[in-house]
C-alpha cells in the first residue's frame, strides 16, 4: 500500500502527474498506473481528477497525512544512523530573523563547521511567524529567536539575555535635556547599561522628537508599547517596519528614534550615530533562546550546535 508512497507524494506537492514524473525520472504512464496499483488495493482514489490542478480526496488526504507520518519516522532513523557516524555525514536547519541571521548565527555557524566539516548547515533568514511555521512542520530543526515560543509545543534553550534601550540620533535637540543620562556605545560594550545605578531616562524627554517603531505583531513593538504605557507617554510614531535591523539603521539616518537590543548594537558597526538611554520597564529584559519541538528527536548534530552556541555566547560574555 505505501510501496509507491514517495511517487504519490510527489505528485500531491507538484499536483500534477506529468511534472511529479520528470521530477521522478520515469515516464507519465508507469507513474500514473502505479497510482492507480495504490488506488485500486485501498479501494478508493486518491485524487481528484475531475480538476485541473488535480487535489486530494478524503481518503487522499488521510493517506498523505499517514505517509509524511512514514517519512517522520525515517528521517529520525536516519537521524539516529547519523548519531552513529559520529557527524561524518548529515544537515542542520537553522532559522533566525534578519538580526539573527546577519550578527549572530555567523560565527556560531563558523565555529561549529570548523568542529564538524562534514556536516551541512543550511541557515534560513525569516520572519517569526514563517520561522514559528517551518520549525512546526521540520523544515527547520532549530530557530533563535527573542520572542517566547508556546512551551507545550518547544523546548527552549537560551542562548544569553539581551535589553532594549532606547536610540536616539545624536542631531537630535532633545538629546540636550538628556545629557545626564546619555550612554555612548563604549558604554553598551561595557555593560554599563546594566549596573543598578544608571539613571534612567523618562520618555517624557522625547515626546516631539518622532520615533520608528516595529509593526505589531513584532515582540520588540509589543515591549515597546507596554513601555510607552508604563509611562503615560504617547509616541509620535513616523515610520513602521519590519526588521529591528532597519528600524536602527534609519534612526542612525536621523529619521527617529527608536528601541533597539543591546545585544544587536554589540554586533552592529557604526553605532556612533547615536546616544543610548535606559529605560526604567521590566518589559526591557528578554531571553534570546533556540527552539525545537519538544517531539522532535534531537539529534547529535543538534547537541553539538547547541553546544557551540553555549560556547560562543561564553565567549562573547567574557569580551
Amino acid at each position: 500500500m505505501f510501496n509507491s508512497m514517495n511517487y504519490i507524494y510527489e505528485v500531491y506537492k507538484e499536483r500534477s502527474f506529468s511534472k511529479a514524473a520528470a521530477n521522478l525520472y520515469i515516464s507519465q504512464p508507469s507513474l500514473s498506473a502505479a497510482v492507480k496499483k495504490v488506488e485500486e488495493k485501498i479501494g478508493a482514489p486518491i485524487f481528484d481528477r475531475s480538476v485541473s490542478p488535480i487535489k486530494l480526496t478524503e481518503c487522499g488526504r488521510h493517506y498523505i497525512k499517514a505517509v509524511e507520518e512514514i517519512m517522520d519516522i525515517q528521517n529520525q532513523f536516519e537521524n539516529y544512523m547519523t548519531n552513529i557516524n559520529e557527524l561524518k555525514t548529515g544537515q542542520i536547519a537553522i532559522g533566525g530573523s534578519n538580526l539573527f541571521a546577519s550578527y549572530i548565527l555567523p560565527p556560531i555557524i563558523t565555529r561549529f563547521t570548523k568542529k564538524y566539516p562534514l556536516v551541512k548547515v543550511h541557515l534560513i533568514e525569516a520572519n517569526t511567524p514563517q520561522l514559528i511555521d517551518q520549525l512546526f512542520h521540520g523544515a527547520l530543526d532549530l530557530v533563535i529567536d527573542n520572542s517566547s515560543f508556546p512551551d507545550t509545543i518547544y523546548q527552549h534553550h537560551l542562548y544569553t539575555k539581551e535589553t532594549l534601550l532606547l536610540a536616539v540620533p545624536r542631531s537630535f535637540p532633545s538629546n540636550q535635556e538628556a545629557s545626564s543620562f546619555q550612554l555612548t556605545i563604549e558604554d553598551i560594550l561595557a555593560d554599563r547599561h546594566l549596573i543598578e545605578d544608571t539613571p534612567c531616562v523618562p520618555l517624557s524627554l522625547f515626546e516631539h522628537e518622532p520615533f520608528v517603531f516595529l509593526r505589531s505583531g513584532n515582540d520588540t513593538r509589543s515591549r515597546a508599547d507596554k513601555i510607552c504605557q508604563s509611562q503615560s507617554f504617547l509616541p509620535n510614531i513616523v515610520l513602521k517596519l519590519d526588521q529591528q535591523v532597519t528600524a536602527f539603521n534609519v534612526c542612525c539616518y536621523g529619521m527617529g528614534v527608536t528601541f533597539v537590543s543591546d545585544s544587536l548594537l554589540k554586533h552592529m558597526p557604526d553605532k556612533r550615530d547615536c546616544y543610548y538611554y535606559k529605560v526604567d520597564d521590566s518589559h526591557t529584559g528578554r531571553s534570546i533562546c533556540f527552539y525545537h519541538k519538544q517531539t522532535k528527536y534531537v539529534t547529535r548534530a543538534m547537541e553539538e550546535f547547541l553546544k557551540t552556541a553555549r560556547e560562543q555566547s561564553m565567549g562573547e560574555t567574557q569580551l
